[in-house]
């Protein structure tokens, strides 16, 4: 009876630890990866580009999430929000993204872009309407109207669509590991999986940058 129970206690732990454990991503459900891989530009750290899209619904959707989820990025890790542009009426956000980023306005003003598009209903596609949403937070509109404007902000906005292109990218939210891997939440199934893939894409591209396999 003693090692009858003994068996199944251990059954049971090893149920628990296996549920507990997320499961190993598997390529070509989880993830596929990329034929041609591209150079990444954030140096010695694991690249995670976010395609995204101010009006998705989607990426409004996740951005809780994705929030709480850079708060766990290991040092080694950083990533990249890249505004797609897939149609010219998705330029505007492409714009105001790089704009506030010029501005280092992102951290005050990212999540509240969000939500005037998908809480308030606010058309920041609209220039006279972006120009005064953006002085009721107190920025100073001819200045950010001037860097909104701009060739370089153009350029950013033109080169973020060319990236997204370059990667294959037809639908957001999509993240791209290291220029090597591919995943998003259709992918995962769900937003809880999707971020253990990230999680696991990055140990995996972080081995393979050392020449190690990734521990199992």
């Amino acid at each position: 009876m003693f090692t009858r129970a003994l068996a199944m206690l251990a059954a049971a732990v090893l149920s628990l630890s296996a549920f507990a454990a997320p499961n190993a991503a598997v390529e070509g459900r989880d993830y596929t990866r990329l034929s041609n891989a591209q150079p990444v530009a954030t140096g010695n750290k694991v690249e995670v580009l976010e395609f995204f899209w101010y009006r998705c619904p989607h990426c409004f959707q996740l951005e809780p999430g994705l929030t709480a989820w850079l708060k766990t990025l290991p040092r080694d890790a950083q990533v990249r929000r890249v505004p797609a542009v897939f149609r010219d009426d998705w330029m505007p956000g492409a714009k105001l993204y790089y704009t506030l980023e010029q501005m280092n306005l992102l951290g005050k003003l990212h999540n509240k872009v969000f939500d005037a598009y998908h809480v308030e209903e606010i058309n920041l596609n609209d220039p006279a309407v972006l120009g005064g949403w953006i002085a009721k937070q107190g920025v100073d509109r001819k200045k950010f109207e001037a860097i909104y404007n701009s060739f370089s902000t153009q350029s950013k906005a033109t080169q973020g669509a060319r990236l997204a292109s370059t990667y294959g990218i037809n639908g957001v939210p999509a993240f791209i590991i290291d220029g090597k891997y591919a995943t998003s939440q259709s992918m995962a199934g769900s937003e809880p999986r999707l971020f253990e893939v990230l999680d696991q894409l990055i140990v995996k591209a972080r081995a393979e940058r050392s020449g190690k396999k990734p521990a199992r």
